[in-house]
């Protein structure tokens, strides 16, 4: 079965999200920081008129930090009641993907500061790999 995802580029990796839980993208204005979260979540945004946390994947993937550009977007996510903004390098991208050419990631991407990924994917001579959005946010305390 062939589902859509929307992708996105973090330092030199493409990773996606299936396109079912993006609600939006949007490009990165700037954030309210809201004192004692974690070094990751760089604060608050108003989009569409919801109030939404974000979430900066470069710091919480454990990357340099790097000025947001032009091109650096927030991809709005809801899933289980819960939305989250991820603050990415670049989002311009959906892409098909058959769900057969998921596959489970080396034990090295799963052991340590990988444990984002839950499953890699080879299309179109890419190699993209599916996040783990419940790892990703699971340890915030912010709900949206």
């Amino acid at each position: 079965m062939t589902s859509l995802y929307v992708l996105f580029r973090v330092g030199d990796c493409e990773y996606v999200l299936p396109a079912s839980e993006v609600l939006q993208m949007e490009s990165y204005d700037g954030a309210t920081p809201v004192p004692g979260t974690a070094p990751h979540v760089v604060g608050l945004v108003q989009m569409r008129g919801r109030v939404v946390p974000v979430i900066d994947l470069r710091r919480r993937f454990g990357l340099p930090a790097v000025e947001p550009s032009i091109d650096s977007r927030v991809v709005v996510v809801q899933r289980n009641g819960r939305t989250i903004g991820l603050l990415v390098d670049a989002a311009r991208e959906v892409i098909h993907l058959d769900e057969s050419a998921l596959e489970e990631p080396p034990d090295v991407l799963t052991a340590g500061g990988h444990r984002f990924v839950r499953s890699l994917a080879r299309t179109g001579g890419r190699l993209v790999m599916l996040i783990d959005f419940q790892r990703v946010v699971g340890e915030e305390h912010i709900h949206g």
